[in-house]
């Protein structure tokens, strides 16, 4: 009964952090960073593999039909926009109301003599954010009556839930609602990313006092990634989901593998551009070249994947090289403006850029890679890599990381080469630039590369293992630039560059007085 009270304690924190932290905009800045980061980190990091383990592959498709749904469906009935936000909201708080039960019951577990106390710390820890999360929702769209009702509905629920018996606990089972919560968890990534706290006025917008807090909201986001360690060693330790540790302890032995390499390639960026090899160059096939292969990211492929794999990658990126140069073909997302020290170009402009790449391929490939997932079939893995690069702009570090991933998930070959070769060109971004001719002849090329490596067959290996302390040093390092370009940026315009998503506030002004 004590773990009861103190989940809804849990939730009732939530009205006043925010009460608190909306006072000053530079906070309210920091809230949506610790928001966008421990509840969109909470559903990729331990929702969806609980999702894939009882639905299998299907379930991310209904993930991504409820993520990606509203936003085809605001640009389909623009007239409705407001109706499809405010539907895809409702679906995602119904979501959460829907999980409070399962806390409920979770927390009968938890009072078991054989349990860890870990089991309902982790679901206490769990709430904060959903508490958060439900008035920084609601509020703004309706009002604070209505998130009080809300927040009051899930406490009724998880008591609902804790003193149910087994029988309707088992009807809302996961198994029993593996899809509809699938759907629905999309939805709740959909409101997450679309940031509802779009009613700043102009004039602020273009005083750039948005660029002026984004370190309160790194500091928010920083807070959050706190939040969700502290929460996944938690639940590591509390209870026996086998599949589901085997992914997180899989994720932490890629990133401590990683991890020297990766401030390698780092360093290696620095000094080409010190050598004189610029983003900015006049020269069309240096730019491919430095797009391609970086060449850092062959440094990636050449320790951890072996020198065969990044001798295959490095003939077949120039062969491609050569196609875009001749072809007369401008890569898309150029930079900009670039530092003038080389230091500054590898260890903070080259990582902002890559940074958000990295992290994403590493939970790519852990839910892609995950035992549920039957993509046995390399035909079918390179399809489906397809149709993921379509919408993203991936870096060379990252399609590298990404093959790596796959690589050690026990993917064929020539999904690997895909990853490594076809990543970075590969998007409906860059494809837009090239004519019919020119897009038949890069996809013809790339079929060619693929062909070829599932005839010879090359053999992938480690051509060393490195020390655990330099690893753990290693990642430490990074984690530190990481954390740093988080704060330069961010967390939504960190997250910005994956995919077409913008950074600034996803406006719904529904002209309520808050």
């Amino acid at each position: 009964m004590l773990y009861l009270i103190a989940s809804c304690i849990a939730l009732l924190l939530g009205p006043i952090f925010y009460r608190f932290f909306s006072t000053e905009h530079g906070l309210q800045k920091g809230l949506d960073g610790f928001i966008f980061v421990s509840l969109g980190g909470l559903v990729l990091l331990h929702i969806l593999p609980e999702l894939l383990e009882h639905g299998g592959f299907l379930a991310i498709i209904f993930v991504i039909i409820g993520m990606w749904g509203p936003t085809a469906s605001e640009k389909l009935f623009h007239r409705y926009s407001e109706v499809t936000h405010n539907l895809t909201l409702v679906l995602g708080v119904g979501g959460l109301l829907l999980h409070t039960i399962t806390d409920g019951g979770a927390m009968v577990l938890a009072q078991q003599d054989d349990v860890s106390i870990l089991l309902a710390l982790g679901i206490i820890l769990h709430r904060l954010p959903v508490g958060l999360a439900i008035w920084w929702l609601v509020k703004p769209q309706i009002g604070s009556r209505w998130a009080m009702v809300v927040l009051a509905g899930m406490m009724l629920l998880t008591g609902v839930g804790y003193f149910a018996g087994e029988q309707m606990l088992t009807q809302l089972s996961l198994d029993n609602t593996v899809y509809l919560q699938a759907f629905v968890t999309g939805s709740i990534l959909h409101v997450v990313l679309h940031q509802p706290h779009g009613h700043h006025s102009q004039d602020e917008a273009s005083n750039g006092h948005q660029e002026k807090y984004e370190y309160h909201a790194g500091i928010g986001s920083l807070l959050g990634i706190g939040l969700l360690f502290l929460l996944l060693m938690i639940d590591s330790g509390g209870h026996e989901h086998h599949q589901h540790d085997h992914s997180t302890e899989q994720l932490v032995d890629w990133m401590m593998t990683l991890g020297p390499v990766l401030l390698l390639s780092y360093a290696v960026a620095g000094l080409r551009f010190k050598l004189g090899l610029s983003p900015q160059s006049s020269h069309l096939g240096k730019r491919w070249l430095q797009r391609l292969a970086g060449p850092e990211a062959l440094i990636i492929t050449a320790f951890l994947l072996g020198p065969l794999i990044a001798l295959f990658q490095l003939i077949s990126l120039l062969f491609i090289g050569a196609l875009l140069t001749f072809s007369r073909i401008e890569p898309t997302d150029p930079h900009l403006s670039i530092p003038e020290s080389p230091l500054r170009f590898g260890f903070a402009h080259i990582v902002d850029r890559s940074a958000p790449w990295v992290l994403l391929s590493l939970v790519l490939a852990n839910l892609i890679g995950h035992p549920s997932v039957p993509l046995e079939n390399p035909i079918i893995q390179v399809a489906v890599l397809m149709v993921l690069f379509l919408p993203m702009r991936f870096c060379n570090l990252g399609g590298a990381v990404l093959a790596l991933s796959l690589a050690y998930s026990g993917w064929s070959i020539p999904a690997v080469m895909l990853a490594l070769v076809a990543a970075p060109i590969f998007n409906l971004a860059q494809l837009k630039l090239m004519s019919w001719t020119q897009r038949s002849a890069v996809i013809g090329l790339i079929i060619v590369i693929l062909a070829i490596t599932s005839l010879i067959q090359p053999q992938w290996g480690m051509i060393m293992t490195m020390p655990e302390p330099l690893s753990m040093i290693s990642l430490i390092v990074l984690a530190c630039l990481f954390a740093a370009s988080l704060l330069r940026l961010g967390p939504r315009k960190f997250m910005a560059r994956i995919m077409l998503l913008k950074s600034k506030a996803h406006s719904h002004d529904h002209g309520h007085k808050h």
